[in-house]
């Protein structure tokens, strides 16, 4: 065990310990005596005489690992240990972990410091460890305090986990404490009079990996924003890097990926994550992903066990996984053995040799799975037969294989009815046969060599189905997946495919469903639909199946239903394919099930409006290629040519570039093996092709190398007529290309990369999704700087800061809102500028910390004004280009720029008047005041025409999206000329007072503050002259009291101690007089004019502000403004 360091003065006189290992830093040493023949001689035998005689508290560990450095007489026990294997455990691992990294200090001090504090730090993580497993909940509540202590965060972080480890600071590591919560990765450190304090957001993280090097043996390396941290020296580091990986992605999902997001019930309330919680639903994932299960399947139990498999007369050890519906098995042996049984289709479990711990399973099929070495096997045997009676309800008494082919002996009816669109099929008759039976069937009287191979292998099949069953609770094994490789055979290629792509339980789960969703959705017409008819016709249109209203029609519906069970996904490009080839194979039904198999689990988010998934699977091809085919990696000098050459082997699984005979051997082991088979061979094309695509010297010969031997792939087997093999139609041009038949293909894809496991595969998309998210968010910050730096003058890089400013407050209101409107509004397939927007309360933290007027007294009401004028479509949100250009404006724009801003924050539609409902707070609005006053409408009629005209805008509603109306609001945006002033509306009274006021503000606190107030004093009463005089001369006959008394401007100026309350009542008399006429107002050019002729009101505006310096302050005050809030 580790213990806590303390000094040992090493006395020779008694020799009590021997020496066996040492290196420059540590000794182990044994006590003398201990384990030694003859005891060790005399001084062996006072010693143990000496250890036997003390009580059992001052007994001595019979090893130790002492600390010590160079030049030094000084040692410190640091490890003890009651056996050889326990210390030799420490040993190695200081070894490894900590060695080598001592040679990076400059001196011994800090060599003893480190080291000391690693050791204590290990022995609070393994107390951290035992309280987790006891729950005793004072140890976290103790580590909970110097978490919120140290960073500050608000309350409603939650802290999910910490561990002790070394942060890697240049060359040197700081020993500190790693803090994992449900937003922010933290480190702290305090370490010789060293604070380290950091703060990664998980949503900024690009990579996270394990790593080693000559250093470090094993380190976790995280890349946020360009920058590198390395964290090492972790107790139990796989299991600290996999809760990272898993807070990392769940962070992406939530902010990234909202569509996927919001159908996950376990993670939408952040608060309730906890790192048990996390722990079980990655073995879950797992689970469910490796049996192709359900996704709302959750793993209950594990137990290890043997399984008899009688077709081979043995045991085979494994572990049987137990969910709520399932009971599976998966060998660990390396037989490739595994089993699903579905509770539905288990007819009685019982005890089987108690003495081997044995328990019994009898299934529909006749079959019974007989396991043994089962750990409490009674309490097993009890919760499955109430398993079983819970799931013998009638909507669950449905066996697999009758549900599989009762459907075949139906009637058919292909007929079709007219339809609203004037084109369309709104038949509700489902198709019960697959198209191939309709339009090949087999002759099985005149049976040709190819047809004769065909039905060897339907044989070779009914074998294995009599040895190892047939259905859903069949064996699985080495020789599935080889009969698989070799082409399912075409009359059990439908049967098969529901079967080992799990749509089985799916469409066994859900009688009726896809019938009910046919009447729903078939005469709905949504922008899906339009894609869908204008892609029916694209899907095979050589093959007989899809150039008549048979196939069409059932395409339709297939397509249709899908898009109205899943309206995030929808319908995408590339599914019209894909559901052509599961039709020719597959009943209506079973088609319909297979699709929701490849886009809901198989495939996930392949199938999306960013194609995510199809992208982290293109950048796990590219890992694999600079792995296995470095060669290749090193001629291509851009690896982006793999992503786009391979993009629609992935979304097609090879359908779009193979023949049609040979792509369907492909999709039999894609079902088999999952995203595996097609990683397996695309990287056996690559090989196949190296010699030509090393000698290829641009992207585009590399293309047609390609396309050539796609080609050239034939399907020798294949008992489909001619007419319908595409491999066969090649011209003769090609001719002289030599065939490859896929059969063979695919053997060799399996033989080269078959050691490509599934758990490897599952990680490398953990670790690129966070790449291909932040490379997408990358393209999009790209694109909307690139708009916004046209019309603004900041520089690229502050621009930069700005929009990275502007994200941060973003998802800072969605870090501790469950239901956060501003969550609710991102949606990644809208344009560029309004991925990303944010709403008053997030306007006014970001005004505070950016705005050169944030040191106004009444700044809350500017940012709510602000933020109005901005509001152009009235949905109490603004992009960044609005953020940005108003800025600027503060910023950047000239002295009439700047005053033609603070007009138009004093009227309508921006101007409101505000009032706080706490008269203590001052000038200060809560968040419930300001979302409230932001919200309120605008009365001026002027206004409400624009606010008519924005709501008619092609982005409002969730119809069909009118291009002609985006094009003409394009049109007249490019048409739009510069604001004149002079078509600014006027200002009123009180509008005026007010503005006068924030003037007032504005100047409080400026070098030249008595002056710029005797300026507004002149002004105000200059244009209150001008407006008498213009007054008089439209009505001379009606002579009006002059308010000059009123206005006129003191001899004296007060001083900075009455300057408020003497302006206050200079204006409040102001106003009474003038209530006491008709209303008064001021045009812009007025205001401008006056202002003009007062140079301190000049060099006030045209004084240049930098905003870096607020850049970052506000990169600091950002995280801690929004704990204040």
């Amino acid at each position: 065990m580790w213990l806590k360091p303390e000094e040992v003065l090493l006395k020779n006189a008694l020799k009590l310990w021997v020496q066996e290992r040492s290196n420059q830093y540590f000794v182990l040493q044994r006590r003398r005596g201990y384990g030694e023949e003859g005891g060790g001689g005399l001084a062996g035998l006072l010693v143990g005489t000496l250890d036997a005689v003390l009580d059992s508290t001052s007994k001595v560990a019979p090893f130790r690992i002492l600390h010590q450095t160079p030049d030094s007489q000084v040692y410190w026990s640091i490890a003890c240990g009651s056996s050889r294997e326990e210390i030799t455990e420490h040993w190695d691992w200081l070894e490894h972990n900590v060695m080598k990294t001592l040679s990076v200090f400059d001196s011994n001090e800090d060599i003893t410091s480190f080291v000391q504090g690693k050791i204590r730090g290990l022995i609070a993580e393994e107390g951290k460890g035992s309280f987790v497993k006891e729950d005793d909940p004072e140890k976290f509540r103790e580590g909970l305090m110097k978490f919120e202590k140290c960073f500050g965060l608000p309350e409603q972080e939650k802290l999910v986990t910490y561990y002790s480890c070394s942060y890697w600071k240049g060359r040197v590591p700081c020993q500190g404490w790693l803090y994992l919560s449900t937003n922010f990765l933290s480190f702290y450190s305090f370490l010789l009079g060293a604070e380290i304090k950091l703060i990664i957001s998980w949503d900024e993280i690009s990579k996270l990996e394990k790593t080693s090097n000559v250093i470090l043996t094993e380190s976790i390396h995280v890349c946020s924003r360009g920058e590198d941290h390395y964290f090492s020296m972790f107790l139990h580091i796989s299991e600290t890097f996999l809760l990272m990986e898993q807070l990392a992605n769940y962070a992406v999902r939530r902010l990234f990926d909202k569509e996927t997001f919001e159908n996950d019930l376990v993670l939408h309330d952040p608060l309730q994550i906890t790192k048990r919680g996390l722990e079980s639903r990655a073995h879950s994932e797992q689970f469910s992903a490796f049996f192709r299960l359900p996704k709302e399947e959750t793993m209950k139990e594990v137990h290890e066990c043997f399984l008899w498999v009688p077709f081979s007369h043995y045991n085979t050890h494994g572990k049987m996984c137990i969910s709520e519906n399932y009971i599976c098995f998966a060998s660990q042996d390396g037989s490739l053995c595994s089993v699903i049984i579905p509770l539905r289709e288990v007819t009685g479990v019982d005890k089987a040799d108690p003495a081997n711990r044995g328990v019994s399973i009898s299934t529909k099929g006749k079959t019974a799975f007989r396991f043994t070495e089962v750990r409490d096997f009674e309490q097993l045997v009890a919760k499955l037969r109430m398993k079983c009676n819970a799931t013998s309800s009638p909507q669950h008494i449905i066996n697999t294989e009758v549900a599989a082919s009762s459907a075949s002996d139906s009637p058919k009816d292909f007929d079709a009815g007219p339809s609203k669109m004037g084109q369309r099929d709104n038949s509700k008759t489902v198709s019960t046969e697959a198209l191939m039976t309709v339009y090949h069937p087999q002759d099985a009287e005149n049976l040709d060599s190819k047809m004769l191979k065909e039905k060897m292998k339907e044989q070779s099949w009914n074998i294995l189905f009599v040895e190892r069953g047939h259905g859903v609770s069949m064996f699985r094994t080495k020789k599935t997946r080889d009969l698989v490789v070799r082409g399912i055979p075409e009359a059990l290629r439908g049967e098969l495919w529901l079967l080992f792509s799990g749509a089985i339980n799916d469409m066994a789960s859900n009688p009726g469903y896809y019938t009910e969703l046919v009447e729903k959705s078939l005469g709905t017409c949504t922008l899906a639909t339009d894609e869908i008819e204008r892609d029916l016709r694209r899907s095979l249109p050589e093959h007989p199946a899809f150039q008549s209203d048979t196939g069409i029609s059932a395409l339709r519906r297939v397509l249709t239903a899908y898009a109205y069970r899943n309206p995030q996904i929808g319908y995408c490009q590339a599914m019209n394919i894909l559901t052509s080839v599961l039709l020719l194979y597959a009943k209506e039904e079973e088609a319909f099930w297979l699709l929701v198999a490849v886009c809901e689990r198989m495939l996930p988010d392949y199938f999306n409006r960013r194609i995510i998934g199809a992208l982290v699977d293109q950048a796990v091809f590219e890992e694999l290629i600079r792995v296995h085919l470095p060669q290749l990696t090193d001629h291509m000098t851009d690896m982006t040519f793999f992503s786009s050459v391979s993009l629609s082997w992935f979304l097609t699984l090879f359908i779009s570039v193979l023949p049609i005979e040979s792509a369907v051997n492909v999709v039999d082991c894609f079902f088999y093996d999952g995203i595996k088979a097609i990683l397996q061979l695309g990287l056996a094309v690559l090989e196949y092709n190296m010699e030509k695509l090393l000698t290829c010297k641009d992207d585009a010969e590399a293309v047609t190398v390609l396309n050539r031997f796609f080609d050239s792939v034939t399907n020798k087997d294949s008992p489909l007529p001619p007419a319908v093999q595409q491999g066969s139609n090649l011209s003769n041009t090609k001719s002289d290309h030599p065939k490859v038949d896929i059969t063979d293909l695919i053997r060799e894809s399996n033989e080269r990369y078959g050691d490509i496991r599934y758990e490897d595969v599952e990680s490398m998309r953990c670790r690129n999704r966070l790449y291909v998210i932040q490379m997408l968010e990358a393209t999009t910050k790209q694109n909307v700087l690139r708009v916004v730096s046209q019309d603004v003058k900041f520089s690229p890089s502050d621009l930069e800061e700005l929009y990275e400013l502007f994200k941060k407050e973003h998802f800072l209101s969605c870090y501790w809102n469950v239901n956060s409107p501003v969550l609710q509004h991102h949606d990644a397939s809208l344009p560029y500028l309004d991925q990303y927007r944010i709403d008053c309360q997030q306007f006014r933290v970001l005004c505070h910390l950016l705005s050169p007027w944030s040191h106004c007294a009444n700044r809350d009401s500017l940012a709510l004004w602000t933020f109005r004028l901005m509001d152009e479509s009235s949905d109490c949100l603004i992009n960044f280009k609005q953020f940005a250009c108003v800025l600027d404006t503060m910023y950047n724009g000239s002295f009439t720029d700047k005053l033609k801003l603070l007009f138009k924050l004093h009227i309508p539609p921006a101007f409101t008047e505000v009032e706080s409902l706490s008269p203590s707070k001052g000038g200060d609005l809560s968040k419930e005041e300001l979302i409230h006053f932001s919200q309120l409408s605008v009365s001026s009629v002027g206004y409400s025409l624009e606010s008519d005209s924005l709501k008619s805008s092609p982005e409002k509603g969730k119809g069909k999206v009118d291009i002609q109306a985006y094009l003409k609001q394009w049109q007249d945006e490019l048409l739009k000329k510069e604001e004149n002033i002079k078509d600014l509306p006027r200002m009123n009274q009180s509008q005026f007072i007010q503005f006068s006021k924030t003037l007032y503000n504005l100047f409080h606190g400026d070098p030249e503050e008595e002056l710029l107030y005797r300026a507004i004093a002149v002004v105000t009463s200059l244009l209150l002259k001008m407006e008498e005089v213009g007054r008089r001369l439209q009505s001379p006959t009606s002579p009006v009291k002059s308010p000059v008394t009123v206005t006129e401007v003191p001899a004296e100026i007060p001083r900075k101690g009455q300057e408020e309350s003497s302006f206050e009542q200079t204006e409040g008399s102001k106003a009474q007089s003038l209530r006491g006429n008709h209303e008064w107002s001021f045009a812009f050019e007025q205001i401008l004019a006056s202002l003009l002729n007062e140079p301190a009101f000049v060099r006030f505006f045209e004084k240049p502000h930098d905003i870096k310096v607020k850049i970052e302050s506000a990169k600091h005050l950002q995280l801690k403004a929004r704990s204040r809030v």
